[in-house]
């Protein structure tokens, strides 16, 4: 069985919403180096991707497929189908309706130094949900990687 991640920026405030126009000032080569760019741009295009909307009618990038029905029993399936872990990457709203459904085990979140103010949430109108630290990385842009556990 897969773990299911979700992958956010955020800021200190907790916005999530359209971080290309945020967070350039926060990212660096030392996070580049750590990720690897050409090496997950290789990974990215070579695994399975699953694409959830309401309004496309097919997905046509490489190795895509789209989920349009019951999303949380299809997420749920595809956690049991595969032994590698499926990352959620941006989509605020799937992220929500996942976390209704309590399918997340774990949460990467890049968080920036920036209030915002406003915008869309990560954890805007969440019922009340504990974490446990297990993991944490300072940069010296003063940005944060927290890795978190459902407590």
């Amino acid at each position: 069985m897969s773990k299911l991640q979700v992958a956010e920026f955020l800021t200190l405030d907790g916005v999530m919403e359209a971080p290309e126009q945020w967070n350039g000032p926060f990212l660096n080569e030392e996070m580049g180096m750590e990720i690897g760019s050409n090496r997950m741009a290789d990974r990215f295009n070579s695994i399975p991707k699953f694409v959830v909307s309401t309004t496309l009618q097919e997905a046509t990038w490489n190795n895509s497929k789209l989920i349009k029905g019951n999303i949380a029993e299809e997420v749920s399936r595809l956690k049991q189908q595969f032994s590698q872990a499926i990352t959620i990457l941006g989509s605020g709203d799937l992220v929500h309706t996942l976390m209704d459904h309590h399918l997340i085990d774990e949460y990467l979140l890049l968080v920036c130094p920036l209030v915002l103010g406003k915008g869309k949430r990560l954890f805007q109108d969440a019922s009340r949900t504990t974490l446990r630290l297990v993991n944490s990385k300072a940069y010296t842009t003063s940005a944060i990687w927290l890795t978190y556990h459902p407590a």
